[in-house]
């Protein structure tokens, strides 16, 4: 692929941004910095409108192509939020704020989308309206509800949304994508178990409420192995159980966290039922009570298969079809981006990130490699997805 010079130049300009975002992480809402360096930046361009404050701290930058009266609009997403990790990559740009780091890649996410921004706001090669959407809060926080919530797609008419996240593995300069199911729904699971406390060294006037959760953790397990389909994905994990402070005393209670992941509706709704009847079963048969408390986060991020066969023709234009793989395996993890897609047909599509560490790891860093591909990407989509009329 032959990057255009002037996308070359703005993928210098987006990896000291991406440096600098990196060097200051900022957690789930908490984006003071980070949103009102990305806002300047798109006034800079000269976005028609700049929007702060989605979504309590999401920007907007609004662009519109050289005919703005087309009826058309399309929105592009970029996520800007840290992870509380402590950074060991030793980059010269590392965090300088201790126990917080860019571990998912969000700070290149938010410099590709950045300069997307500046060339098609210096270029306007394309009819119709593009929203450059900065988004809050994808690591847990819902960031993408919250602004929906707040008037996304009711103040930016937005026809199509797209997203793109880095993949760690993938060769830079190549891309990944299927239609349909793409990552899972992600949920919270939380058993309380009330027995009966005790002696140790008398544990039949006890009721173990440990040996209830033993026996509720085995249990969770056959629910993938013995109760779905075994065509269908899921994930039960249980990730935490506390209970006790004594060597030699049976404690009162014991809790259970973890979560539970699904790549359909279906089996989500399979999940939160059977977890219910297990752990309140089994505590029943040993004389103890299970209260299951089963907290729904993201649901399942589904790519529409019309958007995303166009996403993927997109990069393939850039790159050619040999390096766009479209049978991506689904993945178990979750994403945000799957709220916006409820509203809008769209889809996400994964960028090569190269041999790096995996997302969410200590020494992980985004490859700067990558953000001319990126910015590329973004700009060959809004110029397809919003072609100027030929005379």
């Amino acid at each position: 692929m032959t990057i255009d010079p002037r996308i070359s130049a703005i993928a210098e300009e987006a990896t000291e941004w991406r440096h600098d975002f990196h060097a200051h992480p900022e957690l789930l809402y908490d984006l003071d910095r980070t949103s009102a360096r990305v806002a300047d930046l798109l006034r800079q361009f000269g976005c028609d409108e700049v929007v702060t404050g989605l979504g309590r701290t999401g920007v907007v930058g609004l662009v519109h192509g050289a005919n703005r009266t087309a009826n058309r609009a399309i929105g592009l997403r970029a996520d800007m939020d840290a992870l509380p990790i402590e950074e060991a990559t030793g980059a010269a740009y590392a965090s300088r704020t201790p126990g917080r780091m860019h571990a998912c890649g969000h700070d290149g996410h938010t410099a590709m989308l950045l300069g997307a921004a500046k060339h098609l706001a210096a270029n306007r090669a394309f009819n119709g309206s593009v929203a450059f959407i900065f988004q809050p809060a994808e690591e847990g926080g819902a960031g993408a509800k919250a602004m929906i919530d707040d008037g996304l797609f009711t103040r930016f008419p937005i026809d199509e949304v797209y997203g793109m996240h880095n993949k760690p593995g993938l060769a830079v300069g190549e891309f990944t994508i299927r239609s349909g199911a793409v990552m899972a729904s992600m949920d919270r699971i939380e058993i309380e178990i009330d027995g009966v406390g005790g002696h140790a060294a008398r544990p039949h006037f006890a009721i173990d409420p440990v040996v209830v959760g033993a026996q509720i953790i085995t249990a969770l397990q056959t629910i993938v192995s013995r109760r779905l389909d075994p065509l269908d994905s899921a994930v039960v994990s249980i990730t935490t159980f506390n209970a006790g402070s004594a060597f030699n005393v049976i404690p009162q209670t014991a809790r259970l966290i973890g979560t539970a992941r699904a790549l359909s509706p279906d089996v989500r709704d399979q999940l939160e039922r059977q977890i219910e009847e297990l752990a309140t079963h089994i505590a029943k048969a040993h004389g103890a009570t299970a209260r299951v408390t089963y907290g729904r986060g993201y649901p399942v991020t589904v790519n529409h298969a019309e958007q995303t066969t166009f996403a993927a023709d997109t990069a393939a234009s850039l790159i050619g079809d040999d390096k766009v793989d479209r049978e991506l395996a689904p993945m178990m993890g979750a994403e945000d981006f799957a709220y916006m897609l409820q509203e809008r047909p769209g889809s996400i599509i994964f960028l090569g990130n190269g041999d790096s560490a995996g997302l969410h790891h200590p020494r992980y860093d985004f490859n700067d490699a990558a953000i001319p591909y990126g910015i590329s990407y973004w700009t060959r989509l809004v110029e397809r997805a919003l072609p100027q009329s030929k005379c």
